[in-house]
């Protein structure tokens, strides 16, 4: 594994910086002008939007509009050169540094955006370790897995519309939810509303074919945090036959930073070993993995954060690769800006666990928080925060941090006003 590339910026060059020469994610910032293209380095923002503007970067203008989609639809050769060429302006002894200085941005005080357009979001159930957990408390560890888990990467559609950046508070659901006795279902606001800590791949690269898991792989421009909200009570209710619906439409929050795959090159790993042999489109086609450290935290409503949760992306049955494989296998087409959520990221043991639902077994076990206050779900005021980051030869290749606090439920929006 290479170590730390060196930049002209003394921050970017800190081993606890997220944001190294090594990084570069793509973000979309504003300050005093309108939301614009900026690559995070050390705790500043790279304007790659004026960049181009300059003549500095050359890439027909696709940096120009206030986000990364069109940028991304260049694909792959465009994507690394861009990388290229911003290492060299930003390295340690750069003779363009002059020029580049009064593009860099504080970090702090700017307010971060989507990056890209969502076209469609897609959410998967991939961690063994998650899938036994959940079919576990509700089947029977005789039957936790359901029988077509180990044969290929089960997900649903989601709703691209609910997808919203880091540090957008979510509101907490009303739904259907059902009793543990036979008496009808009543509409009421979710009392076990959860997280889901998981990383989402973003789909550089539109296809209307099915892909081989190489291809898949290529298409896809990078990796962003994603928190997938998850009303436990109302998915209880609805979600047979066909799966997760209302339960999961509230909100998706990703972070606004997208690391780009080839800065996670270096961090790549195999899946584990299977346990039945995938079918030939599934086999993996080498390290489809990476090795990124993840932890969720839970604040209650003015207190210090408690680290609820770290993990490993490295523990995932099938990776993003296999997943948009799959997707495709209809010939389903793909866009550029499509969201492939990982499912829920969970390790083997009980500190490794993604969710509070499998934190705190169902509300039977729930958690003590660093205040001395318990937790089965997410309360009202809690902010959770989700932060991931690949760890170097003496540097980081982080993400930041992708936030959400819960609002209380409105009042009943089918009450009758009787006034």
């Amino acid at each position: 594994m290479s170590g730390l590339i060196r930049s002209f910026l003394a921050p970017a060059n800190t081993p606890e910086t997220q944001f190294p020469l090594n990084n570069l994610p793509c973000g979309v910032f504003s300050d005093a002008e309108p939301p614009r293209c900026g690559m995070a380095i050390g705790d500043s923002i790279l304007d790659v939007q004026a960049l181009e503007a300059r003549g500095l970067l050359r890439f027909g203008g696709t940096l120009q509009t206030g986000e990364w989609t069109e940028f991304m639809a260049l694909g792959p050769d465009a994507w690394s050169r861009l990388r290229h060429d911003v290492t060299g302006l930003l390295a340690e002894g750069s003779p363009q540094e002059a020029a580049v200085r009064p593009f860099l941005r504080p970090q702090e005080g700017v307010v971060l955006h989507m990056p890209f357009r969502v076209a469609e979001y897609t959410d998967f159930y991939a961690s063994r370790h998650h899938a036994t957990n959940v079919g576990t408390m509700f089947r029977g560890v005789d039957n936790a897995l359901p029988p077509n888990w180990l044969h290929m990467p089960i997900g649903y559609n989601g709703r691209a519309s609910s997808v919203v950046v880091s540090g957008t508070d979510v509101r907490r659901p009303w739904g259907q939810v059902k009793g543990p006795d036979d008496s009808a279902p009543r509409f009421a606001p979710s009392a076990r509303f959860d997280i889901e800590l998981e990383l989402g791949a973003v789909v550089g690269v539109a296809s209307d074919h099915p892909l081989s898991v190489t291809e898949a792989d290529a298409a896809i421009f990078g990796y962003v945090l994603l928190n997938d909200w998850s009303a436990r009570d109302i998915q209880a209710w609805e979600y047979q036959p066909l799966g997760p619906f209302q339960a999961k439409a509230t909100a998706t929050s990703i972070s606004p930073w997208i690391v780009m795959s080839e800065a996670l090159r270096p961090f790549r790993c195999d899946t584990p070993a299977r346990v039945v042999p995938l079918p030939d489109h599934l086999c993996d086609a080498g390290p489809m993995l990476f090795d990124i450290g993840l932890e969720a935290a839970l604040a209650p409503a003015g207190k210090a954060e408690t680290i609820i949760t770290r993990t490993n992306y490295n523990e995932m049955y099938y990776s993003a690769a296999q997943q948009l494989a799959h997707h495709t296998t209809c010939g389903c087409p793909m866009r550029t800006g499509d969201l492939l959520g990982s499912g829920t990221i969970s390790g083997p043991q009980k500190k490794n666990r993604g969710s509070l639902l499998e934190l705190s077994w169902g509300g039977k076990e729930p958690l003590t928080l660093d205040t001395g206050e318990p937790r089965s779900f997410i309360e009202d005021g809690d902010r959770l925060t989700l932060r991931g980051a690949a760890t170097g030869d003496g540097y980081l290749v982080g993400f930041g941090s992708c936030t959400g606090r819960v609002l209380p439920a409105v009042n009943d929006p089918y009450a009758r006003d009787e006034t």
